[in-house]
C-alpha cells in the first residue's frame, strides 16, 4: 500500500499540538474597547441594536473602564455624546465637553493600567451629523475642519488622552494635529490615523450609540468600498505625516486591505471589528444560529490573522475572559 509523503494531520492530532504549531495568536492586550458616554442621563442605556454595550454616565464609565482594566485588554477608546450639538461642533474642544471630562475621569480612575485613547472627529459633536465644517454648499470643507481637529486634539491631549483616534478622513489631518501637538510641547501624544476607513454598510448600530444626526452618506470622505490600493495609499501618507499607527476600519470585509497595508508599512496596524460586525454575531447567537463566542473569536483571529497588531471590538471584555478560560 501506497503512503502519503507528508502527513500534515499529524500537526492536529491534539490539544496540545494544536497549541504548539498554532501560527496565530490571540491575547486580550491586543483588545481595545470603544466605550461611549453621554451627557445628561442618570443611568446607563443599553444600546438596542448593540446587546451588552452602553451608553454610560460618568460614573458608570469610571466603574467600566476598572472592569476593562482588571480584565486585561489593552485599552479603551472613548466616544462623548453630548446634550447640545452647533454645526462647528464647538462642544468637541470644550474643556467642560463630556468628552473631555470623561477622559479625565478614565484617566484619574486606571491612570497606565490602559490606554486611555479618544475619538477625534466631529460627528457626534455637529448638528447635521458630518464629520468636519460644511461649506456653503454643503460639501466638507477639508481646511476649516482642519482647524476644528487641531483644536480638539490640544483638547483631548491636555484632558490626559494617550492616544487620538483621527478617525474623520480628512487629508492632512495627522499634519495638522502632529505639528499643534509638536508646537505645544505634547510630543508623546499619539497619534492612531483611521487610515482606510471605508464608506460602507456597517456602522448603522454605532449610529443609534452616538445619536447621529447625519443625513445623507460620507462617500466624499471616506474610502469607496472597492478600492484596496487607495487604502494602502492613505496609511503611506499618514505614516510619513507623523502617524504612530495606521488603522483598516471595518475589518472582516477588508481583510485583504489589512494585509496590504501590514505589508506596507513599518508602524503597528490595528483594525476595528465595527458596530455591524459586532451586531451581526450577536443577533446571530441570539437567534441560535452560530455559537457567538466561537464566531467572535475566529473573527477576531481572522483579523489578527490578516496583520492586525491590535482589534478595536466591543467584545474586548468578554473575548479576553474566553481567551483566559482557554489557556
Amino acid at each position: 500500500m501506497s503512503f502519503p509523503a507528508h502527513r500534515p494531520r499529524r500537526l492536529r492530532t491534539t490539544p496540545a499540538v494544536r497549541r504548539l504549531a498554532r501560527e496565530t495568536h490571540l491575547v486580550p492586550s491586543q483588545l481595545v474597547l470603544p466605550m461611549f458616554v453621554r451627557e445628561g442621563i442618570d443611568e446607563p442605556r443599553e444600546i438596542g441594536s448593540m446587546p451588552g454595550v452602553f451608553q454610560h454616565t460618568l460614573d458608570s464609565l469610571r466603574r467600566a473602564a476598572t472592569d476593562a482594566a482588571a480584565s486585561g485588554i489593552g485599552g479603551v477608546m472613548l466616544f462623548g455624546v453630548p446634550a447640545v450639538r452647533d454645526a462647528c461642533g464647538t462642544g468637541a474642544d470644550d474643556d467642560r465637553g463630556i468628552l473631555n471630562v470623561a477622559t479625565r475621569a478614565v484617566v484619574e480612575e486606571v491612570g497606565d493600567a490602559l490606554v486611555v485613547q479618544t475619538d477625534l472627529c466631529l460627528d457626534e459633536f455637529t448638528d447635521h451629523g458630518h464629520c468636519g465644517v460644511l461649506a456653503e454648499d454643503g460639501s466638507v470643507d477639508n481646511d476649516a475642519t482642519l482647524e476644528r481637529y487641531v483644536a480638539m486634539g490640544l483638547a483631548q491631549a491636555r484632558a490626559g488622552s494617550a492616544m487620538l483616534g483621527l478617525s474623520g478622513m480628512m487629508d492632512g489631518q495627522v499634519a495638522a494635529v502632529r505639528d499643534a501637538l509638536e508646537a505645544e510641547g505634547l510630543v508623546d501624544t499619539l497619534i492612531l490615523a483611521y487610515s482606510a476607513k471605508y464608506a460602507g454598510a456597517f456602522y448603522g448600530p454605532f449610529r443609534e450609540a452616538v445619536d447621529s444626526q447625519l443625513k445623507g452618506d460620507r462617500r466624499s470622505y471616506q474610502l469607496d468600498p472597492a478600492n484596496a490600493r487607495e487604502g494602502v495609499r492613505e496609511a503611506l501618507m499618514d505614516v510619513d505625516e507623523g502617524a504612530d499607527v495606521v488603522m483598516v476600519k471595518p475589518a472582516l470585509p477588508y481583510l485583504d486591505v489589512l494585509a496590504d497595508v501590514r505589508s506596507a508599512v513599518d508602524v503597528p496596524v490595528w483594525a476595528y471589528q465595527v458596530s455591524g460586525e459586532y451586531a451581526m454575531i450577536q443577533a446571530a447567537d441570539a437567534n441560535g444560529w452560530i455559537d457567538g463566542r466561537g464566531a467572535m473569536l475566529e473573527a477576531l483571529l481572522g483579523i489578527r490573522r490578516a496583520g492586525a497588531d491590535a482589534i478595536l471590538t466591543y467584545a474586548a471584555i468578554e473575548a479576553a475572559g474566553w481567551l483566559r478560560d482557554a489557556l
